[in-house]
């Protein structure tokens, strides 16, 4: 009982009895067990509280006999921004003296941030704050704990500081399970094939994806999580979308945020990257023989990206042989082409800002390039997803000057666009438009001549219905054109 109460309540004890618990919920129960502290400070009694890592080098940073549990583990690193440093130094973890690590992981990933940078961010387990990084994942351990640092970079890391926080017990319940961060990494994916975030076999429980994602365009976000369990031919956990496994939508369009279990720490539209992190404390995922996590790179693996990750779990026994790191951690540069503009068209993912639907979501995103030679101008389209029959949608059209123009709508047209009505001043303009088409390509539609004022006016879009062959309603709009009357 001494062990139990060491180490967090829902470690260790049944779920029915903590699944209420809060984290400050048993903070006045005894703390058996002894407190210790492994770290950097000065033996000699100077100010030199942190150890020197020359490239190639790996020295040992914890190694204790006996059982406990780690509780905290922090770190701040010089130089502080290297690239090189945080992609290619290398923690490993062992407990119990495994032959194998249960933490194989660069050091700026195990901390939950992708392509070698340093953000701020705050999470429960994990956070970045102000120049210090912070674990607070229980690490319990059986008989013994051996921790090591590798620098793979050739730049010398010139000061780690870090502490470690643990205490020490007689023995732990035999049932505790080791604590596991694995980093993986694809580049470039696989078309037509599940990255795999996790594979491994034995008893245990997920807790965390950290996902680092950088493609040409962001329609790797379209991709699904598909968690296979003990062995089973069929996922038994499938999602909606990337960000929606992060608990987020519509590509992350509202920018940046960290919350205790989910966010994204960095979104960079025009490289595209994402790094993004998904903590499962209140969802563990258990398995009794097997876990394989995988995740989509866009719809059905079609769009190629550069993508790594670190899955953190929680596994019985002795930690079985890990994936080989990649023989290359550094970030890589995945250049978009130019776009195509039309010259003087209304992009229409510019106007999202002030775009008003009845229902559904509307956002902004870029198009991947096809080898049909389609051209999406701008390299990007304006979604509009309608959950309810009749919807409208309003955009505002700006106009340069005062005139008679040719209004065209550029419009995407594919396997589950909707069948569309415009309408402007409240009047019908044309008949309905069936947007559907066998494969995405853009159209352009006239909508007709208008005398038109200097300014912006509204212009309608609603959903009549849909093309029986056509999957959905969803409406997607390359630009508008104006063309003057001479």
């Amino acid at each position: 009982m001494a062990a139990a109460l060491a180490l967090s309540a829902p470690l260790l004890a049944p779920a029915q009895a903590t699944s209420f618990s809060s984290p400050l919920s048993n903070l006045a129960e005894p703390r058996p067990g002894r407190a210790v502290h492994e770290g950097s400070w000065d033996r000699n009694d100077k100010n030199n509280d942190s150890i020197p890592v020359k490239p190639g080098e790996t020295v040992t940073l914890f190694n204790h006999e006996g059982a406990g549990c780690v509780h905290r583990f922090w770190v701040t690193i010089s130089p502080r921004t290297n690239v090189g440093i945080l992609s290619q130094v290398v923690l490993r973890m062992y407990w119990d003296g495994d032959k194998y690590p249960s933490v194989e992981c660069p050091i700026g990933a195990f901390f939950g941030v992708g392509f070698g940078e340093q953000k701020d961010y705050t999470s429960l387990p994990l956070n970045e704050n102000s120049g210090g990084y912070n674990c607070y994942w229980p690490m319990p351990f059986h008989k013994s704990a051996r921790w090591t640092l590798t620098n793979g970079s050739s730049t010398l890391l010139e000061s780690f500081y870090y502490n470690i926080d643990f205490t020490s017990l007689d023995s732990l319940p035999a049932g505790t399970r080791h604590f596991h961060a694995q980093f993986r990494r694809e580049n470039p994916t696989t078309p037509g094939k599940n990255y795999t975030v996790l594979e491994t076999a034995g008893e245990g429980h997920y807790v965390g994806t950290a996902l680092f994602m950088t493609g040409l365009t962001m329609g790797f976000l379209e991709g699904n999580e598909m968690v296979y369990i003990d062995g089973d031919g069929k996922p038994a956990i499938e999602g909606t979308g990337t960000e929606d496994y992060f608990c987020s939508g519509w590509y992350f369009d509202r920018g940046l945020y960290s919350a205790p279990y989910h966010g994204v720490v960095i979104k960079d539209e025009k490289r595209p990257r994402i790094s993004a992190y998904r903590w499962h404390v209140e969802d563990a995922i258990p398995f009794t023989k097997s876990i394989r996590f995988t995740i989509e790179h866009g719809a059905e693996n079609t769009v190629p990206a550069d993508y790594s990750s670190v899955a953190y779990y929680y596994l019985a026994g002795p930690s079985p042989v890990p994936p080989a790191l990649p023989p290359d951690l550094l970030p890589s540069h995945w250049e978009a082409p130019n776009t195509f503009a039309i010259v003087g068209a209304i992009e229409a993912e510019n106007l999202q800002s002030s775009a008003k639907a009845t229902s559904g979501g509307i956002w902004g995103h870029d198009v991947p390039a096809s080898d049909d030679g389609a051209i999406w101008s701008n390299g990007a389209v304006l979604s509009w997803y309608p959950s309810l029959p009749n919807a409208e949608l309003v955009l505002q059209i700006p106009c340069p000057a005062e005139g008679e123009f040719h209004v065209v709508a550029r419009m995407a047209c594919g396997p589950d666009q909707g069948t569309v009505q415009f309408v402007l001043e409240g009047n019908a303009v044309g008949g309905p438009i069936d947007l559907y088409s066998p494969k995405p390509t853009p159209k352009e539609f006239s909508l007709g001549t208008f005398a038109l004022k200097a300014g912006t006016f509204p212009l309608t879009i609603k959903i009549t219905g849909k093309n029986p062959a056509s999957s959905g309603t969803v409406v997607g709009i390359d630009a508008f054109l104006l063309k003057p009357l001479q």
